[in-house]
């Protein structure tokens, strides 16, 4: 079933009230925080009842960072930078973005898939094209772009080696960062040293592994915690935030902190 850009744009409105509310009682009081939007994928994504224990690591960055820096979780299922253009996503996102606001995109794991021609796109050029749409209109309202290369799956050789399922997309989008200047998070260097570090078994612990699923891709809350760390590690480290804007970095998050919200009618 497809949806008009007035649907999608009134339902990614809804999904993120509180960000937004928060934001607009700060401009009533003079002073305004700085949110940060992400567009994203399935990894990111805000995660539902139905859904559980599947869990976004964009559901979890609100504990590491301070209050000032509210979250509104744009991420949704199965979208690629192209798709969640055509969509009408990122209009949403640009209709309520501010100066002064981050913008952090992290796409890739859809764009590979060749066989959609709705979702697909060739890492160095159609990738990399919208991917400067979500740049040139962050920076055209006065917020900050940032790019995330996406999170690896869990994938080992026969050796026990982590090995990438990514393709060229990390490389081609580090390349642009540095073209055009963008703060890079590399989420993907990042999290494929972690799943080495782990190992095959332990990592089964941090992805959205259950009596009826073996999920290599999806995270659990240890899993999205764990990612959600890096984020904002990498925010700090980048000085796209300062070190009064994070928290929490190095204390453990206990799971009972996420919740999945019953999923609007």
């Amino acid at each position: 079933m497809s949806l008009s850009r007035r649907q999608v744009a009134g339902a990614a409105v809804a999904a993120v009230p509180l960000a937004l509310s928060v934001t607009g009682a700060a401009q009533a009081g003079g002073h305004r925080n700085r949110t940060l939007y992400i567009a994203g994928d399935s990894t990111a994504a805000q995660k539902y009842a139905n859904a559980a224990p599947e869990t976004g690591w964009g559901m979890a960055l609100p504990f590491f960072l301070g209050k000032n820096r509210p979250v509104a979780n744009h991420a949704v299922n199965g979208r690629s930078s192209k798709s969640f253009v055509d969509e009408g996503r990122l209009e949403v996102i640009l209709s309520a973005i501010r100066p002064g606001d981050f913008l952090l995109i992290q796409f890739g794991h859809n764009d590979q898939k060749v066989e959609d021609p709705t979702r697909y796109t060739e890492p160095w050029t159609t990738y990399q094209e919208y991917l400067r749409m979500y740049v040139e209109g962050a920076r055209a309202r006065g917020a900050r772009p940032v790019f995330a290369t996406s999170v690896e799956r869990r994938r080992f050789d026969a050796g026990g080696k982590a090995v990438t399922t990514h393709g060229e997309y990390p490389a081609a989008m580090r390349a642009l960062a540095a073209e055009e200047r963008v703060a890079l998070l590399d989420i993907q260097a990042l999290s494929l040293a972690l799943w080495q570090e782990l190992g095959v078994e332990e990592t089964k612990k941090y992805f959205n592994w259950t009596a009826t699923e073996q999920d290599n891709t999806h995270f659990n809350p240890p899993g999205a915690i764990a990612v959600a760390r890096l984020v904002a590690r990498e925010l700090l480290r980048a000085r796209v935030l300062g070190p009064r804007d994070v928290r929490r970095l190095d204390e453990r998050i206990p799971e009972s902190w996420i919740t999945w919200p019953e999923a609007a009618a």
